[in-house]
């Protein structure tokens, strides 16, 4: 690989050159969209992506795990050759090592050869992604203990599966991905122990709610240990883990995953100088473009957002605003105008039948900022409940006391639980009260629903109890 001078080889005028620092959603996202806006003759565009792989889900690699997703390939998008056919230069398995902003330059690794080079750019697109948070724990980097963020990390450890006797599993924190990869070893047919250093699984809900994921959890033959911090990983005489340690107990282990969560991945960024928020993710505009900085935008799970309720910045690392900032950023590179609005944290999950769903405000979230609410809990079914298959589903929902404005909702429940969090982000964009909500016209049959939606149900019910606030 060799630096050129963007100059155009058939004599024409200079071609801008856009370069990318990553191959996933929101990089590639970017640079695809930036080439429906101009084409080669106007732009080039270079890609640099560290892995093996291009424009995947890393969201579905838990269900790959599990067997529900039998091929690799049916996670990936669009392969580099699939890019490189429209036009993008895609160098796989080459990792920018240093942003040199004043000198527009970034310099590159070929991971094969080892060789490095300078590749000059008009316009940057920051898309390095986040990297699973690995504590400084004795034995953590031992063989048999994996993390779970990269499709090179879900083949490493289906590889290691494939290669471990034993069927003991412990996963080390209950978040997304710690619940979901505890689903896809009990699939697998492992004992599985989830270690979580909160007292309740899902930090993302309330602890109330966290505690009918853990029952459900435990009704599958999890077994859930909370409140509890791990102190290290301890192995066995061939060096491969055998248990992981807490201050009072040993849980033995054939396979550990780390499931503890994900931070930005900014060090590039911050070596260059690059603005960072409270959360270590890059600050950008609306228009995903780095604070301070013209002709470089960023987006995907190395950036921080605007939370739409709080009105705070928040790291919030899910591919649907990695997909979405990348279209923003790719228009914007290719001389159009958009912009990125903001959040209001909505995210679906499940462990075997529970669905788990919440968007806005944490009851501690609304507290931070200084909000005062009123908040409540229905419990209510999927369906009308005389129809058959109509299961139970617990919604809880946070309005602000003066106003009544909706702040959050949290669901748990079977089927047809989760999306229903939906109409719930939908009310927070356009700033709906609770009482704007009971008047929803949603659409109701009792195969789908009661005649009043649970989430109208709880509507209702905090309507009623801000009124008596008042």
């Amino acid at each position: 690989m060799s630096m050129s001078d963007g100059t155009d080889t058939d004599g024409g005028g200079r071609r801008e050159r856009l370069v990318v620092i990553g191959g996933d959603a929101a990089g590639m996202s970017a640079a695809s969209q930036a080439r429906r806006l101009r084409g080669p003759d106007e732009l080039e565009i270079v890609a640099f992506e560290r892995g093996h792989f291009s424009s995947y889900s890393a969201c579905g690699i838990p269900y790959w795990v599990s067997g529900d997703v039998e091929e690799r390939d049916e996670l990936i998008a669009r392969t580099p050759e699939e890019h490189r056919a429209r036009g993008i230069d895609l160098r796989m398995r080459t990792e920018v090592t240093e942003i040199d902003v004043a000198g527009r330059r970034v310099r590159a690794r070929d991971a094969g050869s080892g060789a490095e080079s300078w590749t000059s750019y008009d316009k940057l697109v920051v898309a390095t992604g986040a990297r699973p948070v690995r504590p400084e724990l004795p034995g953590i980097d031992a063989p048999g203990v994996y993390g779970v963020q990269t499709l090179d990390d879900g083949e490493e450890l289906l590889g290691g599966l494939a290669r471990t006797r034993g069927r003991r599993a412990v996963v080390v924190g209950a978040g997304y991905i710690g619940v979901e990869m505890a689903e896809a070893l009990i699939k697998r047919g492992y004992e599985v122990t989830v270690v979580n250093r909160g007292a309740e699984p899902m930090a993302t809900l309330d602890p109330d709610m966290g505690r009918l994921v853990r029952e459900a959890m435990t009704g599958l033959g999890v077994t859930m240990v909370g409140g509890t911090e791990v102190t290290g990983v301890l192995t066995g005489a061939d060096g491969r883990a055998r248990a992981v340690a807490t201050g009072d107990a040993e849980y033995p282990a054939d396979v550990v995953v780390l499931g503890i969560g994900v931070r930005p991945e900014t060090s590039l960024a911050r070596a260059a100088g690059l603005p960072l928020g409270d959360h270590g993710g890059l600050l950008t505009d609306r228009a995903m473009r780095v604070r301070g900085h013209e002709d470089i935008w960023a987006g995907g799970d190395c950036v921080e957002v605007l939370d739409l309720v709080s009105g705070q910045q928040r790291h919030v690392p899910l591919g649907t605003h990695a997909n979405k900032q990348g279209q923003v950023i790719g228009t914007n590179a290719g001389g159009g105008y958009a912009t990125f609005p903001g959040v209001v944290g909505t995210a679906v999950s499940k462990v075997c039948d529970l669905e788990i769903a919440r968007t806005g405000l944490r009851e501690r979230d609304a507290r931070r900022v200084g909000l005062r609410f009123e908040t409540v809990t229905i419990e209510s079914t999927s369906r009308a409940g005389y129809y058959p298959g109509a299961s139970p589903m617990t919604v809880k929902m946070l309005a602000e006391r003066r106003t009544g404005r909706l702040l959050g909702v949290q669901i748990v429940g079977r089927e047809g639980a989760a999306k229903r969090v939906d109409i719930a982000a939908v009310a927070l964009t356009a700033g709906l009260t609770v009482e704007q909500m009971t008047a929803l016209d949603l659409g109701y049959a009792p195969p789908f629903s009661p005649v009043w939606d649970p989430v109208l149900v709880a509507a209702r019910k905090a309507a009623a109890a801000v009124d008596r606030a008042r």
